[in-house]
């Protein structure tokens, strides 16, 4: 393997580059996007009791702010609790999209890396061939071994793109739709909890894109 990398040339560089970094990516977003870290069970029955009991401080809001996302949602809309059910909604519209954001963190760097992987690929080719035709031009035909390390640095450029950009681009994808989903049950969550903090039931509502919209249309 070390032999077919360094076959690769330095075109190989930025492509190993761009695999480290999605690695570390891919990493640590499985690490932060856990459902027992974004979602623990059984946290938004256990708030919904804590507003009923009224049994809430500061410090107590800023603890449940800080162990999770959907406790950060919840906890910005118990810190109005006692406002009019408007200002309530958009608190936790304004907490949502920050929660949604830092949830999506670093996504679109591995959608960029899955993007420019081939691309990559195909510049070493490119160099590759150019490096081949340049030895024939001063050698003429009369060493194909030069003309086959032109060509092997080519393929190996390409492959090695490939081999980036299709797992960066499912993981990608796969992040993605695991955002999208915790956002639905957040929504849910964020719902029921507006219910009890203003004592009107919310009308069904679409799950959307973000955290916040369905949990703020009631």
């Amino acid at each position: 393997m070390l032999e077919i990398l360094m076959a690769g040339g330095w075109a190989l560089a930025p492509i190993l580059i761009c695999s480290a970094v999605a690695l570390a990516i891919v990493l640590e977003r499985w690490w932060s996007l856990r459902r027992k870290a974004v979602l623990p069970e059984g946290l938004g029955e256990e708030v919904r009791k804590w507003a009923r009991s009224g049994q809430l401080d500061p410090a107590h809001l800023e603890a449940l702010a800080a162990g999770s996302p959907l406790g950060e949602l919840l906890a910005g809309a118990l810190a109005v609790r006692n406002r009019p059910r408007e200002q309530i909604k958009e608190r936790i519209e304004d907490t949502g999209r920050h929660v949604v954001h830092r949830m999506e963190r670093y996504l679109n760097t591995l959608g960029t890396i899955a993007l420019i992987g081939p691309l990559l690929g195909l510049l070493g080719t490119v160099i590759g061939l150019i490096r081949m035709f340049m030895q024939v031009m001063a050698g003429g035909m009369a060493d194909p071994t030069k003309m086959a390390g032109g060509i092997g640095e080519a393929l190996i450029c390409t492959a090695m793109g490939l081999v980036v950009a299709i797992p960066a681009y499912v993981l990608h994808r796969y992040f993605r739709s695991k955002v999208a989903g915790y956002c639905v049950d957040m929504e849910r969550q964020a719902t029921a909890l507006l219910d009890d903090l203003t004592g009107t039931p919310a009308p069904a509502v679409r799950p959307r894109r973000t955290a916040t919209s369905a949990a703020t249309s009631g």
